[in-house]
């Protein structure tokens, strides 16, 4: 299985990965743009408070004039005023503009999940991918909501501060941004540590992620082989492995806001030192010295938060690299520049034409030179040993997979030059493993064509024999939880089916759809089924005599190769591999008719 790289924090993950948020903070830039603009004229604001005291106590207080007290009070009371309101505006601008990227950002993760190829999700645990719409996405609003805007704020007000402290006194301003140097250096050097720290634990969160969808998706597997304590001791092992690295960020954010902590502190106790004796040797007024230390305490909180932004930015910018690996992943299968729908008939003629297959990165292919003509109306039966490419075959119609060799033809149209939505609403697909959705048994069924009719599902239904849906609490209405699992194998592949039929596809692919249907259920929904197969083209994946018996031919696959070609019975008589393949079924032994696995 592939999965992502563990810890590739050397390589991206620094800030410079925030530049993927760009595109989408582009269609907000007003927006934002009133958040930083409130934020920074609020501190500008802020900043008027400690002039005003340097004034006030230079001024009405030295000189004992009480009366020139009132219009500076009431100018920091003007200011305060503003600084509130303007608060409030980078409040809102912020909220708004944060959730709009947040929700721009999961729509195109979710759109770039739905596009990307089977093959791909094969590779990705479930867990994994999970994290990254979630949890990392929700690490990204968080930042470009609060830390981005205080980030260059906090910077901004930095600067303003420190112009301002060597202008009122330029020995001790000199100091502060003195003091401030050791301060960068030790950022910046904890960058890549605490970078690399905040990626393990993203990850390990996406593997802790997979064990509980897999424990909760399994339970009745778990519970019946007495494996609760299994399962737990896998899950617990990988929650203190999450603890630890937890514990490690902890640690090395605790030394960072340590140091953010205790540098002002320092720094002040200078100021207060210097001041004094500037103060004592008339270098420096007392109002200059309040006035000096009140501009400093605005910058406590720059400073103290800086360690907690920093570190929120790391951990953002790992998020955009994890989020960054799935929007990044290729699209192997999409619609060739320029293509148009073709006119497709309804049933189609399906062709192989030397098809052939190889997985990315694997040796030998999984399908080699295929050529088969399925006619229009024709049924045909895919019979083959476990891993003789049955299924492979199978996905390379709708375009779930594409050939890497020859091609496959609906009308004699290549499919890759049909648009993928045309070739997936013309060629219906039934799984062995049939996937149902938290939500009613008709939306279920109608997933394929959500215009049908009343009449149209209930034929679906006939035909799968899921008549059962009208005995449910609230009949095609009732909700049937996540993945089914309140239905029985049998009855999520029954459904499943009946929507496959109710598509009215002009090909139907059928990979062995009834295996989880008792023998007489499996004898009524053929029999209907024998008269959605005369109108349409199928292919069907055989395993059991029955369903061979459906097909007007069989096709025998194998080791990716098909060897033999033609009526079941044909096949029995002169092809030894088929009858093999038959009678190693002891179902179909039993029949007498033989069968295929």
């Amino acid at each position: 299985m592939t999965q992502p790289a563990e810890n590739p924090a050397d390589e991206q993950g620094r800030l410079s990965a925030l530049r993927r948020l760009l595109p989408f903070a582009r269609p907000y830039r007003g927006l934002i743009a009133l958040t930083f603009t409130g934020a920074l004229l609020a501190t500008l604001a802020q900043l008027a408070v400690p002039l005003l005291t340097r004034r006030i106590v230079d001024g009405p207080i030295a000189d004992g004039d009480r009366g020139a007290l009132v219009p500076l009070l009431g100018l920091a009371l003007l200011f305060g005023t503003a600084e509130a309101a303007l608060m409030f505006l980078r409040r809102w601008a912020m909220g708004n503009s944060s959730l709009a990227i947040e929700r721009d950002l999961r729509d195109t993760l979710y759109q770039r999940l739905q596009r990307l190829p089977v093959g791909f999700h094969e590779g990705w645990s479930s867990g994994q991918l999970l994290s990254r719409a979630t949890s990392d996405v929700s690490t990204i609003r968080r930042f470009v909501g609060f830390g981005a805007v205080f980030l260059v704020v906090n910077l901004v007000t930095c600067v303003v501060v420190g112009a301002l402290l060597v202008v009122t006194y330029w020995p001790l301003g000199v100091a502060v941004l003195v003091t401030s140097v050791p301060l960068i250096a030790f950022g910046l050097g904890f960058e890549k540590r605490y970078n690399a720290q905040s990626r393990a634990v993203q990850d390990e969160q996406g593997e802790l992620a997979t064990d509980v969808e897999e424990a909760v998706q399994g339970i009745r597997v778990v519970r019946s082989l007495g494996r609760s304590g299994l399962v737990f001791g896998r899950y617990d092992r990988k929650a203190l492995r999450l603890r630890e690295l937890q514990l490690t960020k902890v640690r090395t954010l605790a030394v960072i806001w340590c140091m953010f902590e205790f540098h002002p502190q320092i720094t002040l106790a200078i100021v207060l030192v210097g001041g004094a004796l500037a103060v004592n040797t008339g270098a420096l007024t007392v109002g200059g010295l309040v006035g000096f230390v009140a501009l400093f305490t605005v910058l406590l909180w720059p400073i103290l938060s800086l360690g907690f932004l920093l570190a929120q930015a790391q951990e953002t910018a790992s998020a955009c690299d994890r989020v960054g690996e799935l929007l990044d992943a290729p699209l192997t299968v999409t619609d060739a520049p320029g293509v148009q729908p073709a006119e497709v008939a309804r049933p189609a003629r399906l062709r192989f034409e030397d098809v052939g297959f190889r997985f990315p990165g694997a040796g030998d292919p999984v399908l080699a030179g295929i050529d088969l003509d399925v006619a229009p109306g024709e049924t045909v039966a895919l019979v083959g040993a476990t891993g003789s490419g049955k299924t492979t075959l199978t996905a390379l119609v709708p375009r779930l997979l594409d050939v890497t060799r020859g091609r496959v033809t609906l009308d004699g149209h290549d499919v890759r030059d049909l648009p993928l939505s045309q070739v997936r609403s013309v060629v219906a697909t039934a799984f062995e493993e049939a996937t149902l959705f938290s939500m009613s048994v008709r939306e279920n069924v109608t997933l394929g064509r959500p215009g049908a009719s009343e009449a149209d599902v209930e034929e679906a239904l006939r035909v799968a024999q899921a008549d059962f849906v009208h005995d449910l609490p609230w009949g095609l209405d009732t909700r049937i939880g996540e993945q089914g699992l309140s239905l029985s194998g049998g009855q999520r592949q029954r459904l499943a089916l009946a929507r496959a039929v109710l598509g009215r596809p002009s090909v139907l692919v059928l990979d062995d759809p009834l295996s989880a249907l008792d023998v007489h259920t499996e004898a009524l929904v053929e029999h209907a089924l024998r008269e959605v197969l005369a109108q349409t083209t199928a292919l069907v994946v055989a395993h059991r005599a029955s369903t061979v018996l459906l097909a007007d031919r069989v096709a025998l696959l194998q080791h990716g190769r098909i060897t033999a070609v033609g009526r079941h019975s044909d096949l029995l008589a002169e092809v030894p591999a088929y009858r093999e393949l038959l009678s190693s079924s002891a179902e179909l032994a039993g029949a007498g008719e033989g069968g295929a696995r």
